[in-house]
This record gives C-alpha cells, structure tokens and sequence, in this order.
C-alpha cells in the first residue's frame, strides 16, 4: 500500500495555509477513525475534506456510495488517479458549507453518514451547516480541534459549556471518542485534536414551539458569560416587548432562578423556558 506521505510526494503537494491544511498521515489513525464512523454496505457516506483519498479508499471499500467532498481544485486530479478502480466514489469539487445534504439524500433515497477530517477554521460554521441537514443526516464521525470537542460534548456547569454545546445536544446524542495527537499530522499542527461521534435525534431532546426562537434563548443566555440569566434575557433584542416583570414570571413558571448563569442550566431547563417564553409572546396577557 502506498502511504499518505508517499502520495504527497509522487504529486508534489504542498499543504495551503490559506485552507488550513494538515494532512493526516498516520495510516492507523486513518483506519482507526473511518472503522469508527461504523460504515456498512449499504451506508452512503459524505467525506469531508478528502484530500488524497486514503480514507476515502478505506470507506469506499465497504460503503454503498460515496461522496468524496474537495474544496482545493488541485487535489481533484489526485482523487481522481487514487480513487480510479472505485466505482463507488463520487467526487466533488467544492466548498462542504454549500453543499446540499438533502439534494444527495434524495439522489440516493436514504440518509447520510459523514465523516471526515474538518479544517478547523470552519469548525463552528460546520456543525451548524450539519444541524440544517440534520433530516437527512444519520450520524457523523468527525475530527475537530480538541478544545471544539471538548465545548461540544460538554455537560452544563462546565467552563466549556456554551451555545454550540446547547444547540448540537439539543439535537444530536454526541461524545468524544478518542484524540488524535499532532504527529499524525503533516505538517504538525500547533493544536490538538479529537474525534466526535453523533446521531441525531428523530425529535428535539425536549419538544420546541420554535426551533429558531430557542436558538436566539441560547445565545442570549450565553451574551456575557458571567452575567446572571436575568440580566441577559433583560438585554436581549427579541424580548423587548417583555417587561423585566414578565421575564421573571417566565423564569419562574420554568422552575429556573434569575440569578443563575447561563451555562448552569441543562437542555431540558433552555427548552422549557424557551417554550414559557414564546408562548407568553405570542399569547400576551
């Protein structure tokens, strides 16, 4: 088998710092994170950033389909000579943020998989590109920056917890399955990095009146970290019409204290309020 290294050699490529590239060059850590996306035959699966294909050879090899996503157009020529003798492997040139999740799920009647190795300059733009998709989307297996994990997967109460922890638990069941260290990499990065798993959920942990309207709760909740909640709900622009006596009444009837923070309260306590907090707008007394 020809190795990572090897490969960027034979074609000369040199990784652009412009796209953040770091090609993962250890072939246990390649096997060992496509053997964790738990692909079968008749999975169809998403990669994302497939670079020089050598985890697209190892998902193609038990996968129905597979879309190898690429946004640098001088790697396309490599995927095509590498990925040659798959006629399983569709590839694509462009940018995974623009990509239609629902189109491909369509095209081939069933959900996605996605894994891959995600530049982590579009690590939070990523996973709010998959929550939009999350319909047609089964599960992901992905590497981020370590500390990306450790914010996503985290429990409330934790220095860590935050809007993204809210938003992708709200709606997926994810935990952090191994970290994968610098070496692996080529060229080294200065940050650490681990694998996230997730399956989205059929429906919300907790029942929204609207999804939108609950996102905008996170974030406010979350608008200056050591404030307490009272103070940030107060401040919010989508509850101005709200008096600060009908924001205490909500926070109340939701069972939540005003004085505590943001990042103590867990998902079924956001979806609560959230739910008190919109229908109180909608239906004023």
């Amino acid at each position: 088998m020809t190795t990572p290294r090897e490969i960027l050699k034979r074609f000369n490529v040199r990784p652009s710092k412009k796209l953040s590239q770091s090609f993962l060059v250890d072939v246990n850590t390649i096997h060992k994170i496509a053997a964790a996306g738990h692909v079968t035959s008749e999975d169809v699966v998403v990669e994302i950033g497939a670079g020089i294909g050598v985890m697209t050879k190892d998902i193609a090899r038990t996968a129905r389909q597979v879309i190898a996503v690429e946004i640098d157009p001088g790697l396309i020529e490599i995927l095509q000579d590498q990925l040659a003798e798959f006629p399983n492997v569709e590839i694509y040139s462009g940018d995974i943020l623009k990509f239609d999740f629902a189109l491909k799920s369509s095209q081939y009647k069933d959900k996605l998989k996605v894994i891959g190795n995600v530049p982590y300059n579009i690590s939070s733009p990523l996973i709010f590109h998959l929550l939009s998709y999350r319909s047609v989307i089964n599960n992901f297996t992905l590497m981020l920056q370590k500390e990306v994990v450790e914010r996503l997967v985290s429990p409330p109460g934790n220095k860590h917890y935050g809007v993204p922890s809210v938003l992708l638990q709200m709606y997926a069941d994810v935990q952090r399955l191994f970290d994968v260290s610098a070496t692996c990499f080529y060229p080294v990065p200065k940050v650490a990095s681990s694998i996230i798993g997730g399956v989205f959920r059929e429906k919300p942990l907790v029942e929204l009146m609207d999804e939108v309207f609950f996102s905008r709760l996170v974030k406010a909740s979350f608008a200056q970290r050591r404030k307490m909640l009272t103070n940030n709900l107060k401040n919010a622009k989508f509850l101005e019409e709200m008096s600060d006596a009908d924001i205490m009444s909500a926070l109340h009837d939701a069972g939540i204290d005003g004085k505590r923070r943001g990042e103590t309260l867990s998902l079924p306590e956001f979806g609560r309020l959230s739910n008190i907090l919109k229908y109180r707008l909608t239906n004023p007394r």
